[in-house]
């Protein structure tokens, strides 16, 4: 179950920073094709608000391919499950002020990365 939770944790950094990449770098290109809910008009004036979220969801990122370089198994441990915590907190406020999408983009798979690493 520890490779699963692995991979699943692999998977969940590179959402976030194709997330990072779509708000820092291509929110008025490629963004308003992913977020279809935004009027278009507001993709221009919001840039520099979606490049800290973006700024942000690389954080989350970081944390989670941090835990996955860390030798030492309880560290690994422990710094996963922040950062997986992190993420599903993040999700459920997204999904509660944005989008419902986002609670399954983001908090259904850290929270089964999650189960994961608790099952031996």
């Amino acid at each position: 179950m520890q490779i699963a939770a692995q991979i699943l944790i692999g998977i969940i950094a590179l959402i976030h920073i194709y997330i990072l990449w779509l708000e820092m770098f291509a929110w008025t290109t490629k963004a308003p094709k992913v977020f279809k809910t935004i009027p278009q008009h507001l993709f221009a004036p919001t840039k520099t608000l979606a490049a800290n979220q973006g700024l942000y969801n690389g954080f989350l990122a970081a944390g989670l391919i941090w835990s996955l370089c860390i030798s030492d198994h309880h560290w690994r441990f422990y710094v996963a499950i922040f950062f997986l915590t992190c993420v599903i907190i993040a999700g459920i406020f997204g999904a509660a002020t944005a989008s419902k999408k986002i609670l399954y983009v983001q908090s259904i798979p850290a929270l089964v990365a999650l189960i994961l690493l608790h099952l031996k």
